[in-house]
C-alpha cells in the first residue's frame, strides 16, 4: 500500500484502526495540521496571511474572496475545500478526514463544528474511526455553535439556527433548528439582493 491507499480507503468510509500499518501516514498529516493551525492562531494575522496559511493547511489555493477569522481548528486539513466568498467566523472546528466541501457564498458562524469522523459502537473497536463527507451548499448560513454530523448535505441557501445539531440532510431554501435539527420553514425570496 502507499499513502494514497489509506486516504482512498478512509474517504470511502472504511473503518481504519490505529494499528493499521498505514495509519502513521494519517498521523503525520494530523501533526502537520496542528503545526499550521498553531501558527495561524498565534497572534494577529492579516487576511492575506490567513489565506496563505489556509492554503498550506488544505494544500489547495483559496480565492482572494475567502475570509476566515482565527482561531481555527482542524484535525487534518487536507480534505477541506471552500468556494468563493466563503466566510468562516472564529473558533470553528473542522474534522475533515471524511471530506468537507463548502459552496460559494456560505457563511459559517462562530464555534461551528463540522464533524466527518465517527467511532464504532463496539468497545473492542471503538478507537478505530470511519468517515462520511459533509457538503455545505452555496449560500448556506450556519448559525453560531451549529454542529453538523458525518454524511450530512446542507442544501443551497439553507439556514441552520444557532446551536442546532444537524444529523440529516437539509433541503435547499429551508430553515432548520433544534437538537436534532428539524424543519422550521421555507425561505421566500423577494428578488432583492439584500434579501438573499
Amino acid at each position: 500500500m502507499n499513502i494514497r491507499d489509506i486516504f482512498q480507503r478512509e474517504l470511502a468510509g472504511e473503518c481504519i484502526s490505529l494499528t493499521d500499518p498505514e495509519y502513521p501516514e494519517i498521523a503525520a498529516l494530523i501533526a502537520e495540521a496542528q503545526r499550521i493551525t498553531a501558527e495561524m492562531n498565534n497572534g494577529y494575522r492579516a487576511p492575506a496571511e490567513v489565506r496563505a496559511l489556509f492554503t498550506r493547511l488544505t494544500g489547495v489555493a483559496v480565492d482572494e474572496s475567502f475570509a476566515l477569522l482565527p482561531p481555527f481548528y482542524t484535525d487534518f486539513g487536507k480534505n477541506i475545500r471552500v468556494g468563493k466568498n466563503v466566510f468562516i467566523n472564529h473558533a470553528c472546528e473542522f474534522m475533515d478526514r471524511g471530506g468537507i466541501t463548502i459552496g460559494d457564498g456560505a457563511l459559517i458562524g462562530p464555534k461551528v463544528n463540522l464533524v466527518t469522523i465517527n467511532h464504532p459502537l463496539d468497545p473492542a473497536t471503538r478507537r478505530s474511526t470511519y468517515c462520511k463527507p459533509i457538503t455545505i451548499g452555496k449560500g448556506v448560513w450556519l448559525g453560531a455553535g451549529v454542529s453538523v454530523m458525518p454524511g450530512v448535505t446542507i442544501g443551497e441557501n439553507a439556514v441552520v439556527a444557532a446551536n442546532a445539531v444537524v444529523t440529516r440532510d437539509v433541503p435547499d431554501n429551508t430553515v432548520v433548528g433544534g437538537i436534532p435539527a428539524r424543519f422550521i420553514r421555507h425561505i421566500e425570496f423577494s428578488g432583492s439582493e439584500t434579501s438573499r
